[in-house]
């Protein structure tokens, strides 16, 4: 049997990489002939990883991490009739049955049958049904039919790996929020977070047509990363309101597309690199400087539960929101988890087709499996890049 090692969350601040249990065809005690088990190609760290590894979910200790997955199909179930043996698929972090009234209305994010505890399912990640993470040499992913999005070619599809990685969460998720806000051709975009999915968002209006596209942060790196592909910028650390830095981009203190690429460990606009978190300062900013009339998308993580939250109303989830302001603008809010699979063919036909170079906006950096502890380390300090995990060794330079 061969052997496999995954990313293990130890505890707040702590993963290592340790030998797990080879994955098997199975769902509990029965087999699962539904399902296949993948060679990892490529897996990523992820910005809703790091609230885990933070300490600030429920998250036990033993987790083995990551739910964005690229892999090789080593083993096919019974069941199984379009995906075979030696496919390079891409896998939607959304766990999805495809038979519930969900998945068969394209709510894929909030399956109704892969978790007992809520709708919804995840790889390796807390309350999300207790499925095995994907930051591994080898991993089982259920429902592979419906689930895997299948490369054309091989070869290709590893020559453009570092972007087509991208397709199992942060791609479809940033765009996804740029959808959901509305953007379209000559749009006025403000995008609050430069972390790789902020980025990717960015990336993903311009792909949508945007005429002005803002990123928002705190970090000096990543707006700079933000603007290596023609994104204006503001930085959250200076003494100037928010409202005055896009008007002096576009003349008018509002935007028609807001989209909170920052979750609840939002910190406040600050002067001088020291700010308090304030997990409601995004949603707030986002009625505050979108249009009346405007749409604010919300791929941003928030929780029911946070162990580590500022005050004891936001340890249950409950934020402190103008929504009165909202309202009085007739704003839209869409929220929760990006139905992959609505997207993820169209943005891998883009890939393909040269229309984006999604791992250069979010500037990729490959590491092996060994380094991933370092890679969340350096991610946590808020490192301008995307940390692409390789443990085989099947990436081209």
């Amino acid at each position: 049997m061969c052997q496999n090692h995954g990313v293990v969350y130890m505890g707040p601040g702590e993963v290592q990489v340790q030998e797990i249990d080879y994955p098997k065809l199975a769902l509990g005690d029965r087999k699962c002939e539904h399902g296949v088990i993948l060679k990892i190609v490529s897996t990523n760290i992820c910005g809703s990883d790091q609230h885990m590894v933070r300490g600030r979910t429920t998250a036990s200790a033993g987790l083995v991490l990551g739910h964005e997955i690229t892999g090789q199909v080593v083993e096919v179930g019974r069941d199984v009739e379009f995906i075979k043996v030696g496919d390079i698929v891409s896998v939607p972090f959304n766990i999805a049955c495809g038979r519930c009234r969900n998945c068969k209305e394209g709510k894929t994010g909030i399956c109704l049958n892969v978790n007992p505890s809520r709708p919804g399912a995840a790889y390796g990640y807390v309350d999300m049904g207790g499925w095995v993470g994907g930051q591994a040499e080898y991993v089982m992913v259920p429902y592979a039919d419906f689930n895997l999005l299948k490369f054309p070619d091989n070869d290709q599809a590893l020559a453009y790996i570092k972007d087509l990685t991208m397709l199992s969460d942060i791609f479809p998720t940033g765009f996804h929020g740029a959808v959901s806000a509305g953007v379209g051709p000559g749009s006025i975009v403000y995008v609050a977070g430069a972390g790789p999915v902020g980025l990717a968002c960015a990336a993903s209006c311009h792909l949508l047509g945007a005429a002005v596209v803002i990123v928002g942060d705190l970090n000096e790196e990543r707006l700079e990363q933000a603007r290596s592909f023609g994104c204006e910028t503001v930085n959250l650390n200076t003494d100037v309101e928010l409202a005055d830095q896009i008007a002096a981009i576009v003349g008018v203190p509002e935007v028609d597309c807001f989209v909170d690429c920052v979750g609840f460990e939002a910190r406040a606009h600050s002067h001088g690199g020291s700010s308090e978190e304030q997990p409601a300062v995004v949603l707030n900013q986002a009625m505050e400087i979108t249009r009346a009339g405007g749409a604010i998308g919300i791929p941003g993580l928030y929780v029911t539960e946070d162990p580590g939250a500022v005050d004891g109303a936001a340890k249950q989830g409950n934020l402190k929101i103008r929504f009165g302001l909202g309202w009085a603008k007739s704003h839209c809010f869409h929220t929760g988890q990006c139905p992959v699979m609505k997207y993820h063919r169209q943005l891998m036909n883009a890939i393909l087709y040269d229309k984006i170079k999604i791992a250069d906006a979010v500037n990729v950096q490959v590491i092996s499996l060994n380094d991933a502890p370092q890679g969340y380390a350096d991610f946590d300090k808020g490192a301008a890049r995307k940390y692409v995990i390789d443990p085989h060794g099947m990436i081209r330079a």
